[in-house]
């Protein structure tokens, strides 16, 4: 068998550094807490997927397959989970489950993994040829034999115009889940969560028209390297919005002690004693505020924030928090928690939300973390969300 030295530029590099990213992205999410939550799970298993494709492109390209022949295609049935799950996750974590009758959209993958048996399971020269028919169609082939019929659906010839359909189709669904979302107006879901989920699919509905370019220009599948990268771009992007979500920097505590209550006897000095703020200036960003409330619940998005919301008011984090404490009496975390629990208390309560978990509920509110969740709603209710749902089904019994 003839081979070739290995061949490392600047492509083999990222789209290396692409699949580890793709594989602690997808342990990441698939681990602790987090896979708890079914679109996690759905984002963790595309990344796994994407880095297994990406993974077999980069020994191909890089000529690694020559001392690993085994690997072979391996990954080629993963080409028929790239769209179910992408859209799995998309419509996941919209509605907090996955679509009806979801298992089939599998079933091509399926009928694929047991094709795949059929030239998984051959001789060694087999695989060979099969690399160098599809990487470096300028080496000779050497003789083989089959153990059995290498390909029973006599399709395998038509992968690259099947992944194309594949992905296109469920990345209009996916689009279409978001749209929908959007129109619904999302009482329970922040515009945050639809706005972080519009450049992942636009990205991934490129990855169709991307294939429809790359391979007529390429002999066999010479050119996918350039797909690889594509991807691994893909997966940075997914990497940066996990980071740009993330609450390791934000200033909000998991929990705050209960505060007794002052001596009565003793007037309290107001925080902010020398504001030149005025009543009708209180007044108009109060008012705009309740608006806001009513229209678009801002507390329920994950990431809402002082600085973001004083914004969205055309007011200053300073004013917006003296606000709060002076004619509120609460500070924003304290106002923040109020809204997102009283926003709980009715899904616990609500038959229809009924089958939703408490970390699903968690997550509707805002709060990114079920231990911070679950810490407020006891602080302001004295229950835990198991006991309050409970008590409150038993009353509407």
């Amino acid at each position: 068998m003839q081979t070739l030295p290995i061949h490392l530029d600047l492509f083999a590099l990222i789209i290396f550094l692409g699949v580890a990213q793709g594989l602690f992205l997808g342990i990441f999410f698939l681990t602790g807490e987090r896979g708890k939550n079914i679109s996690n799970r759905c984002h963790g298993l595309f990344m796994l997927v994407l880095s297994a494709i990406s993974g077999e492109i980069f020994l191909n390209y890089t000529n690694y397959t020559f001392r690993l022949l085994w690997t072979v295609d391996f990954s080629e049935p993963f080409n028929f989970l790239l769209g179910p799950l992408f859209y799995f996750f998309v419509f996941s974590r919209l509605w907090q489950r996955l679509p009806r009758r979801w298992g089939w959209h599998l079933v091509p993958f399926g009928i694929w993994l047991i094709n795949s048996a059929t030239w998984f399971y051959q001789p060694i020269e087999f695989k060979y040829n099969s690399y160098i028919h599809s990487q470096h169609p300028e080496l000779p082939f050497i003789k083989q034999h089959l153990y059995w019929e290498e390909d029973v659906t006599e399709l395998r010839h038509l992968i690259s115009e099947m992944t194309l359909v594949s992905c296109f189709i469920y990345a209009i669904l996916a689009l279409l889940a978001i749209r929908k979302a959007s129109r619904q107006g999302a009482s329970l879901r922040s515009s945050t969560k639809l706005k972080s989920l519009r450049l992942p699919s636009w990205l991934f509905a490129l990855v169709p028209f991307l294939i429809a370019l790359v391979k007529p220009q390429f002999v066999r599948d010479v050119g996918d390297y350039l797909l690889a990268t594509y991807i691994a771009i893909t997966i940075y992007t997914n990497s940066f919005l996990v980071m740009s979500r993330s609450d390791f920097l934000r200033d909000e505590p998991i929990a705050e002690p209960k505060i007794s209550e002052p001596d009565s006897t003793v007037e309290p000095k107001k925080k902010y004693e020398k504001s030149a703020l005025s009543e009708e200036v209180e007044d108009a960003v109060l008012t705009k505020l309740a608006r806001l409330i009513e229209s678009e619940k801002p507390y329920l998005d994950s990431d809402v924030s002082l600085p973001k919301l004083a914004s969205r008011l055309n007011t200053s984090p300073h004013h917006l928090s003296q606000l709060l404490n002076d004619r509120l009496g609460q500070n924003f975390f304290d106002w923040l928690a109020t809204y997102r629990i009283a926003e709980a208390q009715r899904l616990l309560t609500d038959t229809t939300t009924a089958h939703l978990k408490i970390d699903e509920i968690a997550e509707r509110v805002g709060y990114n973390s079920p231990s911070a969740f679950h810490t407020a709603f006891k602080r302001l209710t004295n229950l835990t969300p198991a006991q309050y749902r409970t008590k409150g089904l038993k009353q509407g019994a």
